[in-house]
């Protein structure tokens, strides 16, 4: 079997096949048409050429992840697309920050949220905190999955630095059946089946994956079952997908440490458990149907539902009282804390240094979008016109509470069974979210095509205290802007290419972040939200340019390269900013402009039909436009308020400079594959550290390995191997109090630990 270089097309909407003869001329009626590369230009699919589109888009297919033996589309995006890092805050494989031009899309509440996620044109991203849990996704059922640069307001709300569009397969796409089995360092291992079916008209696909293992750190174990089926009706006109999917996962992410425990032990943990559990479940049903040979009309409607549930073992930040020391008071305050029936809580060995924060998000999401797509000429000019509209109605039940404990010798917290009133939320909230888009690809010559597109975004949100004990929480807050956007393209010839736009994006503050906004009022991540005072929505304005290209017949294979430049300002931006009682207390805050400008390059190419290169470099100079004030009290360059002065030109914190990303694989033989990737990230300012005055995280390049023999069709071995060098970095940094759990530590830099040298085997059998 030989690999192609990424050169497929994106959700399956278009294919053209090469027609050819073996050992004769071609006859005059044979047609040869060049191989199209089609991506959507909406959620819900409406494919032109991709060299039409006046942004960078990247691509993922199904082959491209089966061949990376990555766990997940977020792991396979970090070792080989162009502008993406990721920070291990909880340092666990399956909840990874993913950063994008220096825009965050992650598990985490409590991180500025900036690229959108789609999955069959059904919005991925949770309605409280708009995070994204990448657990919830058999990698098997994937399909293809698309990277969209830009402020694309066509893919809606907090789409501020990109879109990811991911598509699942069905039995008209894959009608292999499959068992893929693998597993090594840290008990890890990986099991998943998938099936495809169709005679023409009817289909199926189903995938199921479990994966589990005991982690590389002290008390590490996680587990995850999903898993996806699709019931597909095709006839001459249109499609009808079916889509079930599900997933129950238990992670623990014990996330980072103090740098001093680092030194000591790598493998070390600061407090435990840090677990969070999700119970997920989908029903969706999409369809197009053309009503002639230039209209389609698309739709989608869908139920979702995910229970989210975390338990966090932490330090206390309560002492003896000074005026009583056998009641217990919060660190700087002599005013006693009370439990949940209003009690004085005494101070007792059980209370001591210890607690279990727990909360429950309980969101479910109900949602349909319709739109249309036009492609009918216009005075002889190709032309492709999309316009639509979405809702989505959510509703979330939120409940946190603080349980005091005690330590014990593996910095566990046993918890007392006292529950703390401050710390105790219920509430609830809906939100509507209505969308009207449309999107003009016009082109005005055979070499230029420019395009138009726009969305209006209406959104309410309304919140409601469920007990009374935080009445500020109560509040109901409507949101509505236009965002437009607009762009070329320009072929000088299939060398060299040109492309330029314009475009704005927006996204509104999260029930989470509305529930977290009053700096006198802090609360603490991710449990306890105290008030609701109002927060401006973000706009995202970005300009982008560049150039792309072609070259064929290069040593029997081409070469596909792309440079550009990216600007992107966000106007009323938010953050959240810790008042330094604990490492995650604080508040949301609009903190005015912050800008990511940087250059892009890009090479793929391939060479005799057997080997095969990708090479990504991007700079990326992530700013605060804007002078503020922020509160890190942990911070050793603190004022005696705790507070930062940040200076217009200070770099974002958890922002890497330079990115450089390379990749080859080669056909050794026929049935044998050889690959390596090497990631280098460089310098990166700790989360807390905005003001830019402490020393930075360090550079650091990693190598990984990875092979595959296919003794025939139905049997292939494979293997990787991370890491080789053993390198040990930090990817992620924060600041917190080590003497909580620590006192003989001084140090208030938490850093993200690299995981070891690890490998992984395993078989692949298809019928």
């Amino acid at each position: 079997m030989k690999y192609k270089i990424i050169q497929v097309s994106i959700l399956s909407l278009l294919e053209f096949s090469l027609v050819y003869a073996a050992d004769k001329p071609a006859q005059p009626d044979t047609v040869q048409l060049e191989v199209m590369e089609v991506v959507n230009t909406t959620p819900l699919g409406s494919g032109i050429s991709r060299d039409k589109i006046s942004a960078n888009v990247q691509v993922m297919t199904a082959k491209d992840l089966e061949k990376s033996q990555n766990l997940s589309v977020a792991e396979y995006m970090n070792k080989y697309m162009g502008s993406v890092t990721v920070n291990d805050a909880q340092n666990n494989p399956m909840q990874p920050d993913i950063q994008y031009r220096g825009f965050t899309v992650s598990p985490l509440m409590g991180l500025p949220q900036g690229l959108s996620v789609y999955m069959n044109g059904i919005r991925f991203n949770e309605p409280f905190g708009d995070t994204m849990h990448w657990d919830l996704i058999p990698k098997g059922a994937i399909d293809s999955m698309s990277l969209q640069s830009g402020s694309n307001p066509a893919y809606g709300l907090n789409s501020l630095g990109g879109a990811i569009a991911l598509k699942t397969k069905t039995g008209f796409t894959d009608t292999d059946h499959t068992l893929t089995v693998s597993g090594g360092s840290w008990g890890r291992h990986n099991e998943e089946l998938t099936s495809g079916w169709n005679n023409g008209e009817f289909a199926y696909f189903l995938d199921l994956q479990h994966f589990q293992e005991k982690g590389w750190r002290d008390h590490s174990p996680s587990q995850v079952f999903n898993g996806l089926g699709t019931f597909s009706w095709r006839g001459d006109d249109g499609q009808l997908n079916l889509t079930l999917a599900g997933a129950d996962s238990s992670l623990i992410g014990n996330g980072a440490i103090p740098d001093e425990l680092e030194a000591k032990d790598r493998t070390a943990i600061f407090t435990k458990p840090d677990k969070t559990s999700n119970a997920f479940f989908l029903a969706a049903l999409d369809g197009n149907l053309w009503l002639n040979g230039k209209t389609e009309l698309s739709s989608n409607v869908y139920y979702r539902q995910n229970k989210v549930s975390t338990l966090n073992g932490d330090g206390s930040e309560l002492e003896e009282c000074d005026d009583d020391p056998s009641r217990l008071c919060e660190e700087g305050d002599d005013e006693p804390v009370t439990d949940i029936n209003g009690n004085e809580i005494v101070a007792t060995d059980a209370v001591d240094g210890g607690t279990l924060n727990t909360s429950e998000t309980d969101q479910w999401s109900f949602g349909f979008a319709l739109q249309s797509a036009f492609n009918q000429s216009i005075l002889g000019h190709e032309n492709h016109f999309t316009i639509g509209t979405s809702y989505d109605l959510s509703q979330v039940g939120y409940q946190a509470d603080t349980e005091l404990g005690a330590l014990d010798d593996e910095r566990g917290v046993n918890g007392a069974g006292i529950l703390t009133e401050e710390s105790r939320v219920r509430l609830d909230s809906k939100t509507h979210s209505f969308g009207l888009f449309f999107s003009e690809y016009l082109n005005v010559t055979d070499k230029l095509v420019v395009n138009f597109s726009g969305r209006y975004n209406h959104v309410e949100i309304d919140m409601q205290d469920v007990d009374g004990n935080n009445p500020k929480l109560t509040g109901k807050h409507s949101f509505d802007r236009f965002n437009p956007a607009a762009g070329f393209t320009y072929d000088f010839m299939p060398e060299i290419k040109m492309y330029g736009g314009y475009s704005e994006g927006s996204r509104v503050p999260t029930p989470m972040e509305l529930s977290c906004a009053d700096e006198n009022d802090p609360c603490k991540l991710p449990n306890a939200f105290i008030a609701d005072p109002p927060l401006d929505q973000v706009v995202s304005k970005t300009w982008e340019a560049g150039f792309r290209g072609d070259f064929t017949q290069v040593l029997e294979g081409n070469i596909r390269w792309n440079a550009g430049y990216f600007n992107t300002t966000n106007h009323n931006d938010i953050i959240f900013q810790s008042t330094g009682n604990g490492n995650s207390t604080g508040f949301f805050d609009n903190v005015g402009k912050t800008q990511r400008q940087g250059v892009e390059l890009g090479l793929v190419s391939t060479f005799f039909d057997r080997w095969r290169i990708s090479t990504n470099y991007t700079f990326i100079k992530a700013t605060y436009l804007t002078p503020f004030t922020v509160q890190s009290a942990n911070h050793p360059n603190a004022d005696a308020n705790g507070d930062l002065q940040v200076k217009k030109g200070n770099h974002i914190p958890g922002i890497p400079q330079h990115i450089v990303k390379f990749s080859t694989d080669f056909d050794v033989i026929d049935e044998w594959t050889i690959g390596m990737n090497v990631l280098f990230n460089g310098e990166q300012f700790l989360r807390g550290d905005e003001a830019n005055l402490d020393t930075p995280l360090s550079a650091y390049a990693v190598v990984n390995l990875s092979t595959e023999y296919r003794f025939n069709e139905h049997f292939t071995v494979f293997g990787r191997l991370d890491n080789v060098f053993g390198k040990t970095y930090n990817n992620f940094g924060m600041y917190g109090e080590a003497d909580e759990v620590f006192p003989a530590m001084t140090s208030t830099r938490f850093v993200g630990v690299s995981a070891p040298r690890a490998g992984w085997v395993g078989v692949k059998l298809k019928l």
